[in-house]
């Protein structure tokens, strides 16, 4: 496994709204919704972040669960930052083969601000993203899945 370098803050999304919303707040993670590896699939979800990307380079998560085979399908289908339950006995073995593949499996899903429920296109909404975003480390787990 690569070594793990510094996300920006993650942003749970659901919808290419969502995503380009939080895309134009500042640098992000997009992270998917727990286990959307095995609910919308891997190719939904590549096709949620491109479309959000209008072709710029973003930093996304596709989440597994406790899911195996999911990350092995997702990484089949080119998604290069996964999560797998680090507790998962397959953990290592998925591990090794994302690095083979240039990706990067993490063991949990990182704290995260949770879009739903909140309306982006109200400056309400739009100041609860950015006080997110400017939140230090330590301040991070209130309000967050």
């Amino acid at each position: 496994m690569r070594a793990p370098t510094a996300l920006p803050k993650a942003v749970l999304v659901l919808d290419v709204v969502g995503a380009r919303a939080a895309l134009s707040a500042g640098p992000v993670l997009l992270l998917s919704a727990e286990g959307a590896a095995g609910t919308i699939g891997p190719l939904v979800w590549r096709a949620l972040v491109d479309q959000a990307a209008e072709g710029r380079p973003v930093l996304d998560a596709l989440c597994c669960a406790d899911a195996p085979g999911h990350a092995l399908a997702a990484l089949r289908a080119g998604c290069r930052r996964l999560v797998l339950d680090g507790a998962h006995p397959s953990f290592a073995q998925v591990s090794s083969a994302a690095a083979e593949m240039g990706a990067v499996l993490l063991p949990a899903r990182p704290p995260a601000l949770d879009l739903r429920g909140l309306d982006l296109r109200r400056d309400a909404g739009r100041a609860i993203l950015s006080r997110w975003l400017a939140m230090e480390p330590d301040d991070i787990h209130n309000g967050l899945r």
